[in-house]
């Protein structure tokens, strides 16, 4: 059976890792603990688990510490986590029996990331991620920060989901910091780095110089085709922060010929509509976002909310604005389905459960109608 190396690099991670470490330990063959400068009991927690700790000084570059961990590895594959991560009962299971009957020519096995969650816990955001990798020179980490293997030869597929469960709020400026003194370095981003240091800006309402660069990375003819998408819906959204709504909305159109049409841009098409209070145009996009089908995991970021609760939840406000309460109670409670304990459907529910106790007491205390006289015979 393949031997397996867990790799991971970690800093002050107590609150988590040993939960980390349980999920997966049944899975692994040898763990790789590389610590970046911990100063509370991370190292004494993964020193219940393995042997193999290492220090790295952090040097602001996450690809060379996940690279040094990689070269401590002796297994055939090696896998990666975070600390926050979690390997769930049914992943690990399905692992280990891919472990058992993996074709030896299996060069990286993807599997899906759920970073968001709703408040029952179920995932609303996930997309693919290069998990498992045969230990070899292609396996190499680039990128300073949002690091990645660029996946190579025999690739797999397998819906065994990691969960990305934090506990504590993070550096919010270190990615844009080591962004930042990267450029200042004169160094040169690739066009992923310049998509994601363009999520960056955004994220910090820099909407201005956001837009310059994925206006720029909309260009680069290597860009990868999902990152192409949501640098069109970011573009957008920083569009929309300066006003300019027609651009904004051409950008999320051009989005659409980039590739098979995605639910998550006809639902920003049609919240574009909702908010300018044209309920016809936007219900279109709405029901449009409904048609498409979840796509691959490979294909990008996947918003599972936009493959049903939000068009629905849409939808029902469309109706309700139109003076349709019926279809609007229909697709509220289609909305429910998918998020049963949501606020939003609760409150339409009660919403909808007083109008119609409204309309049965103004029918109560109407007085009793007289019947139709009978119709006149016709000659």
């Amino acid at each position: 059976m393949a031997f397996w190396s867990l790799c991971m690099i970690v800093k002050n991670e107590e609150a988590v890792l040993e939960r980390c470490l349980n999920s997966v330990k049944e899975l692994v063959d040898e763990i790789i603990i590389v610590d970046t400068g911990s100063e509370d009991a991370t190292k004494e927690i993964a020193g219940r688990f393995t042997g193999l700790i290492y220090d790295f000084p952090w040097a602001d570059d996450f690809a060379a510490a996940r690279n040094f961990s990689f070269s401590k590895a002796s297994g055939d594959h090696i896998m990666w986590l975070d600390a926050d991560d979690v390997l769930p009962e049914k992943s690990l299971r399905l692992l280990l029996e891919k472990k058992k009957s993996m074709e030896p020519e299996t060069d990286v096995i993807m599997l899906p990331y759920q970073t968001a969650f709703d408040e029952t816990g179920n995932p609303v955001f996930s997309y693919e991620r290069e998990r498992i990798l045969r230990n070899c020179p292609k396996s190499v980490w680039v990128g300073a920060v949002h690091e990645v293997i660029v996946p190579f030869g025999r690739i797999e597929h397998v819906a065994a989901p990691v969960r990305h469960e934090k506990v504590k709020a993070g550096d919010g400026n270190r990615n844009l910091r080591i962004y930042e003194r990267l450029l200042a370095e004169n160094r040169t981003l690739d066009a992923r780095q310049q998509y994601y240091y363009g999520r960056e800006l955004y994220a910090h309402g820099r909407y201005q110089e956001a837009e310059q660069v994925f206006s720029c990375f909309l260009k680069m003819p290597e860009a990868w085709i999902v990152n192409r998408i949501e640098a069109s819906r970011l573009l957008a959204f920083c569009l929309y922060q300066e006003n300019r709504e027609e651009e904004a909305l051409s950008a999320l159109l051009r989005g659409l010929t980039l590739d098979t049409p995605r639910a998550e841009l006809c639902c920003d098409i049609g919240k574009h509509f909702l908010d300018r209070e044209k309920y016809e145009a936007a219900a279109f996009w709405y029901q449009a976002a409904l048609s498409l089908p979840r796509p691959a995991q490979a294909e990008g970021f996947v918003e599972e909310d936009c493959h049903g609760f939000l068009p629905c939840i849409q939808l029902c406000v469309c109706y309700d604005r139109m003076g349709d309460w019926e279809k609007a109670e229909e697709y509220n409670e289609r909305a429910g389905f998918w998020r049963p304990q949501s606020p939003y459907y609760l409150h339409n529910r009660n919403c909808f459960a007083e109008k119609r106790k409204k309309a049965e007491a103004g029918r109560a205390a109407l007085p009793d109608a007289e019947p139709f006289p009978p119709a006149l015979p016709t000659s």
